[in-house]
């Protein structure tokens, strides 16, 4: 016996990615806004991602900006990126300097300097890209859904 099959389609329509971007004429006043948008997008994501992988996001987001503040004059950019499959989050800063970023030897009697080791620990990539008035730097964080009690 066949089986007619419908004559109308099925479409699977996939979750629109969530976004968030936000320019700062000052990175320091940026730190804890940006944390507190990781924190905030995530809180948007189903399932819900681990509390520890929205700590990791958070920690990667505050060293980037962080390091605007740091080491680069001029207004910082941040925007966060997740896709539909909330299996990660692209988390890029843009800034107005033109030096590379740095990442320096280990030294656990120094303090400070350890920012990009952590962001490279944590992220699945991390890239650097040039820009005519400065660059983007973008890191991939992994997410892991949060267990079920």
């Amino acid at each position: 016996m066949d089986i007619p099959l419908g004559t109308h389609t099925r479409t699977q329509t996939r979750p629109a990615p969530l976004r968030y971007s936000r320019t700062w004429d000052d990175a320091v006043a940026g730190i804890c806004e940006a944390r507190d948008a990781v924190a905030a997008l995530l809180a948007r994501v189903r399932p819900a991602p681990a509390r520890r992988s929205v700590q990791d996001a958070q920690l990667v987001v505050g060293e980037l900006v962080t390091n605007v503040a740091r080491h680069a004059p001029g207004p910082c950019t941040m925007s966060l990126e997740m896709g539909p499959d909330a299996g990660a989050l692209r988390i890029t800063v843009s800034d107005t300097s033109t030096d590379p970023p740095v990442r320096r030897p280990p030294d656990p009697r120094r303090v400070g300097g350890h920012g990009l080791h952590l962001v490279a620990m944590l992220s699945r990539a991390l890239e650097v890209t040039w820009l005519p008035h400065g660059k983007r730097v973008t890191a991939t964080v992994p997410l892991t859904a949060e267990q079920a009690c």
